[in-house]
């Protein structure tokens, strides 16, 4: 078996200073060099973050899940779930991954590593067969590969060598895929898109750096001196400034203005960093408006409620669901009774008609009680707020029939008539009495 030897210090420099802290044995390298578009630009993930809207895009992603709480429930006999508090991967999951981050923190570099990588590797710490900690590995420095015994090897590069970790101890999070081993890379399968987009903004930057920005030009049929170019530059100043707007300017010696415009060279570049945007926004699934490019009219819902819906069903949820498997996988053991999910009524926290309809609604139908609504509103409970409730408009018709006004009056003769057989109805002590 061929032993790859570790490079010297020579190489390791090299590498050190083109930001690739990994080895060329692992391919890590070569994948990141090998993405050229067609523009010519070398697109990875460090500089593809560069770009505003892959900026804007991840971050509303991982910053959009992050701030979801996650929980670890456990179902009981009667169909109900109640939070496993008691549960090692509560402990972690939720409250410390480990000893450097918080679970908003943990959970924002899986989302960021599921967007720009296409995979996200956790290292699970065990004591014995405690589960003590989680922590995040970075995607660059992992090669996966299937064996010939159909297992998968992972094998992680630090700054102290590599390291075979087993699959047992690696929670391994794939974004879309074909073969089913690895996610695949949005960089490196959109490198066109983004390339482009890279390419667009490097001529906008060339342009305010080497181009002439000029508001028009004077012609004239003659050449001019040195003296009478700085004469009439100095004439050209009284007409130039807010205040002198509106001013009307003699030209003389067969001088011609030619006022200068947008190029079409520049309103076209416009156009086309208008349409990367969109172009980076439909690779990752975000509606451009959400990531501030509302040139356009969206089609999507005209209310934030309809907007956050949206947003939740088509973008997020998809990676939600996707992470939660993983957790009841690779940290509960796959057990039935144990599940992992995100609540996604935080997203509806910003729109308090939406949550006002929602808790009414629950109210009134009887499914929730006004504890159940003050414990999601992270208010104390209040005494007798755990009787569920209906409206009374809401009852059956038999009881209407039975209860209604012409339904008493009919029992109240009926009874009158069986007690006193002699005396009119009018005249009724049950009819006083009523």
């Amino acid at each position: 078996m061929k032993i790859h030897k570790q490079p010297g210090k020579v190489k390791s420099a090299l590498l050190n200073w083109l930001g690739v802290p990994i080895e060329l044995t692992t391919g890590t390298f070569w994948q990141e060099w090998m993405g050229r578009s067609s523009s010519g630009k070398v697109v990875s993930a460090e500089k593809a973050i560069h770009l505003s809207a892959v900026w804007a895009c991840v971050r509303l992603l991982s910053e959009s899940i992050s701030t979801l709480p996650l929980k670890i429930y456990q179902r009981e006999a009667d169909g109900s779930r109640k939070v496993a508090i008691n549960h090692p991967a509560y402990k972690i999951l939720c409250r410390r991954p480990n000893l450097e981050m918080t679970p908003s923190r943990f959970m924002l570099m899986l989302v960021a590593s599921l967007c720009l990588r296409g995979n996200a590797f956790i290292e699970k710490k065990m004591i014995g067969a405690k589960l003590v900690s989680l922590v995040p590995l970075l995607p660059q420095n992992m090669v996966v590969k299937r064996l010939d015994d159909g297992s998968l090897q992972y094998t992680y590069t630090e700054s102290s060598g590599q390291r075979v970790i087993p699959v047992k101890n690696i929670m391994h999070i794939r974004g879309f895929g074909l073969d089913g081993v690895c996610g695949m890379m949005p960089m490196m399968a959109g490198k066109d898109v983004i390339g482009s987009a890279m390419a667009v903004e490097e001529s906008a930057a060339k342009i305010f750096e080497n181009g002439l920005q000029s508001s028009g030009f004077l012609s004239a049929e003659t050449p001019l001196n040195d003296e009478q170019r700085e004469r009439l530059r100095g004439y050209m100043q009284a007409f130039t400034g807010s205040r002198n707007a509106g001013k009307i300017m003699v030209l003389e010696g067969g001088l011609k203005y030619q006022n200068v415009t947008m190029n079409p060279e520049a309103a076209q570049m416009l156009e086309s960093r208008s349409f990367s945007i969109e172009e980076i926004c439909r690779w990752f699934r975000v509606p451009p408006f959400m990531v501030g490019h509302a040139d356009k009219q969206s089609s999507w819902a005209s209310s934030v409620e309809g907007m956050n819906l949206q947003f939740l069903t088509n973008t997020l949820r998809p990676m939600l669901v996707n992470i939660e498997q993983e957790i009841s996988r690779c940290l509960l053991d796959s057990d039935d009774d144990l599940f992992a999910e995100f609540s996604v009524e935080g997203l509806l926290r910003a729109d308090s008609a939406g949550r006002s309809a929602y808790y009414t609604t629950a109210l009134q139908n009887g499914w929730m009680s006004r504890n159940d609504v003050r414990r999601l509103e992270n208010l104390p409970p209040i005494e007798g707020g755990d009787i569920y409730t209906v409206q009374l408009n809401l009852t059956p018709l038999e009881d209407l029939k039975q209860n209604s006004q012409a339904a008493q009056a009919k029992q109240i003769k009926s009874l009158h008539s069986y007690l006193f057989p002699d005396i009119p109805f009018e005249q009724s002590p049950l009819t006083k009495a009523a």
